[in-house]
């Protein structure tokens, strides 16, 4: 079973949407200075919330971006979730689909906000069989 990396921002829907998983979690700081130095070294899945209008240098949280940037961070993570907002048309989730291609890693599933009961059982369902494949 791996754990949750996430960054939320003071929104906290992320934050909301993680703690309905009831998994073991922690958070990527929200100054981005201290989310640059955090480091986690256990294998995990990443929820990311998808910021912007869809342009790549805005989409992915610059939080996010600095823990990813340290290699050790990168190794760990096996899978992405996204979170986002619909109403961003296509450009909803897209910090996922990011991240799951720079990383080589499987994007798990969309999540409107902070998540429907149904986002968190098809969330659980795809992590069990993620956990049985690794």
């Amino acid at each position: 079973m791996y754990d949750v990396v996430y960054f939320s921002s003071v929104s906290e829907n992320t934050k909301r949407f993680v703690e309905k998983l009831g998994l073991n979690s922690v958070r990527i700081p929200l100054k981005t200075e201290e989310a640059e130095h955090f480091t986690y070294n256990r294998d995990s899945i990443l929820v990311v919330p998808t910021y912007g209008s869809g342009e790549e240098k805005t989409t992915v949280p610059k939080q996010v971006i600095k823990f990813l940037n340290n290699p050790e961070n990168r190794k760990h993570i096996k899978g992405v979730i996204a979170t986002g907002n619909t109403n961003f048309g296509n450009s909803y989730g897209l910090a996922g689909d990011i991240v799951s291609q720079k990383l080589g890693v499987p994007l798990i599933q969309r999540v409107e906000l902070l998540g429907t009961p149904e986002d968190v059982a098809l969330v659980k369902e795809r992590l069990a069989k993620l956990w049985q494949t690794n």
